[in-house]
């Protein structure tokens, strides 16, 4: 597989589980209200530890794949013929 077609794979894991821990340790009372904002938003919605859990977890899922699709376990080209 090529890096175009690996990068591609990653960043689409990567889409998947940062929207699936997105809502994960969010805390919704507000202490201060701020007219014009959305009631159900969160104060701190701790973005930077999220992001890192997700890199984190998508690597550790992407080398899985990568080895599955390497090792010829995961061929994608023998399933669809």
């Amino acid at each position: 597989m090529s890096v175009t077609g690996l990068a591609i794979i990653y960043v689409i894991i990567w889409w998947i589980i940062f929207f699936a821990i997105l809502p994960i340790d969010v805390n919704r009372t507000k202490t201060v209200k701020i007219d014009g904002e959305d009631p159900g938003s969160p104060e701190n919605p701790k973005m930077i530890k999220k992001f890192f859990y997700c890199t984190g977890i998508t690597t550790i899922i992407f080398i899985i794949i990568y080895l599955l699709i390497k090792f010829e376990y995961l061929n994608l080209r023998n399933m669809i013929t």
